[in-house]
């Protein structure tokens, strides 16, 4: 994933950068490879661009912003593309951060090169997204004209901020997939991935940019080019995984939901008499699921792991399998005084592959000595690969735990839409499959009308996906 943020102050002193500076670093849970930062001053874009692997992103900019001024500037914390990129084009020299996944990459980078074009920013998988997106971009008369022409063309999403000595043009991708917000306070505006960079610099929210809309951002505030479109398709998973807890998006709080998320689950329980002993979270975003079953239950809540946070990131993050399943076992520290013969039930946010979970399971169960572990996803089985953002992005569809168990069922030309329907018997085969392969005394995972309700969005303005293989479907 990536967040971005960017600022306009009516001052160009310190206040600005350092509005810019904490606000992108309030993006840290989004993205542990590049960090970036652009500031416009005096006619002239500042950049910087780090890695981010062994070093936090206050840490690699504190020396650029100490030696910076300026009024307006944008910064982005991502996992795949180096940013923000400069360009000089016929449209005036600017900066560009981006958000998502362009799924047609190859083909618009292919289609530019028969025309003579080139691309000079790479990536490790090839040529830089936002090289691709910039390139865009510039065909157009003006930046609204180059915005639309970028967003029509693009399959997938990308919502961008881009910084002229004029201001920060804001668009949203096309289906809002992806959030930006705009938050106000005296002298200054700011626009940011995630609500949770503003309340302890000033900022109070403003406004949610729509889907598909286009504005500039300015020393004298927020004005919208192009209204947003009628059809939404956020990403739910912001709410299951991704979102930070003091974060909202479309004005639901993500902490909330989880709440919701948890007590949805624990209603079926209740009402089938499951006798626990403790409930307790996966570390960080199944805490909020676990506590939310926790109260509806009536049950006590227990830490069972503490997360060590001070050198571990999400375990997400990291792109080789191998590391991602070292930070996922080395970053929880058990507490096994809560857990030797308890009837434990866990709320987790979700099941991806499952390797690290069936691990866990077997110590519980071997070195610590729990009674039963009953698992409790805060979301319906993952079936399908996300092709709109990058989440799995470098994981194989079919090593997903749920496409295992298809396999299992059906065999290697199993279809996932035979097993995804959850009212099938079909569906209940895989949920005993993944239970049997990863240890758990019982499974149920989230329906995916409870998860919809807890989020409060109708369905059709929610991405699912992951879950069901639909694009815009209502209920």
């Amino acid at each position: 994933m990536a967040g971005v943020f960017g600022d306009v102050s009516r001052d160009a002193g310190k206040e600005g950068v350092f509005d810019l500076f904490y606000g992108t670093d309030y993006h840290s849970h989004l993205g542990t490879k590049f960090g970036g930062m652009a500031i416009s001053h005096d006619g002239k874009i500042h950049r910087k661009i780090h890695e981010l692997f062994n070093s936090t992103f206050r840490g690699k900019f504190g020396d650029f912003v100490s030696g910076a001024e300026g009024n307006m500037g944008i910064g982005v914390i991502s996992d795949y593309e180096e940013q923000p990129l400069l360009i000089d084009s016929h449209l005036g020299r600017y900066s560009l951060v981006h958000v998502g996944k362009v799924i047609n990459l190859e083909k618009i980078a292919n289609d530019f090169k028969r025309r003579g074009g080139h691309f000079s920013e790479m990536t490790d998988d090839g040529i830089n997204p936002v090289g691709v997106i910039a390139a865009l971009i510039n065909q157009g008369e003006n930046f609204l004209h180059g915005l639309e022409l970028a967003q029509n063309s693009i399959e997938g999403s990308s919502s961008l901020l881009l910084l002229t000595r004029e201001g920060i043009y804001v668009s949203r991708d096309k289906l809002g997939r992806t959030p930006l917000v705009l938050g106000k306070k005296e002298n200054a505006w700011a626009v940011a991935s995630e609500t949770c960079a503003f309340p302890t610099r000033g900022f109070r929210v403003e406004k949610y940019i729509g889907a598909g809309e286009i504005g500039i951002l300015d020393d004298s505030g927020y004005h919208q080019l192009k209204k947003p479109e009628e059809r939404m398709q956020i990403c739910s998973f912001l709410w299951v995984y991704y979102g930070f807890p003091a974060s909202s998006y479309e004005g639901i709080n993500v902490e909330k939901a989880r709440y919701n998320c948890g007590r949805a689950l624990a209603r079926i329980d209740r009402k089938e008499g499951l006798e626990i002993d403790l409930v307790a979270g996966i570390p960080d975003s199944g805490t909020a699921h676990a506590i939310g079953f926790a109260n509806e239950m009536k049950a006590d809540y227990g830490r069972l792991y503490v997360k060590y946070t001070p050198t571990w990131p999400r375990s997400f993050m990291p792109q080789e399998q191998e590391m991602r399943d070292l930070v996922a076992k080395m970053k929880l520290i058990p507490i096994s005084e809560l857990i030797e013969g308890k009837r434990i039930l866990f709320c987790e946010d979700s099941i991806v592959r499952g390797t690290q979970l069936k691990e866990t399971v077997k110590v519980l169960f071997d070195e610590y000595h729990a009674k039963e572990i009953h698992m409790r996803p805060s979301c319906p089985p993952l079936f399908y690969g996300c092709k709109f953002l990058n989440f799995s992005r470098n994981r194989n569809e079919l090593d997903l735990a749920a496409r295992r168990a298809v396999r299992t069922l059906g065999g290697e030309n199993a279809r996932a839409e035979d097993y995804s329907d959850e009212d099938s018997e079909n569906f209940q085969r895989v949920v005993e499959e993944v239970r049997r392969d990863l240890g758990f005394t019982s499974l149920r995972y989230q329906k995916l009308g409870d998860l919809v309700s807890a989020i409060g969005l109708p369905k059709e303005k929610l991405c699912t996906y992951c879950w069901d293989g639909c694009t815009g479907c209502g209920k």
